[in-house]
């Protein structure tokens, strides 16, 4: 079964994904399909980032908890 979903974006995000898709020779519609299919992927990635919330929320300031926000940050930028 299939089904036609309409989705609203605003201005900045869908210029990035016309962007996005231009360069990799993609209509907007392929970009987010790909995107849709990626994020379902990412149960894990969800947990995990559900988990740090959870853990800055209960110890936002614990000093020696910089070393691991900093290898947070350079994991989610790849």
């Amino acid at each position: 079964m299939s089904m036609n979903i309409q989705v609203t974006l605003e201005e900045p995000l869908l210029a990035e994904v016309v962007r996005a898709g231009h360069s990799l020779g993609l209509e907007p519609a392929q970009v987010i399909r790909q995107a849709r299919l990626d994020w379902l992927k990412r149960p894990d990635g969800r947990q995990f980032e559900q988990e740090w919330i959870a853990a800055l929320q209960q110890n936002a300031n614990e000093a020696s908890r910089a070393e691991d926000w900093i290898e947070v940050q350079a994991w989610s930028e790849t």
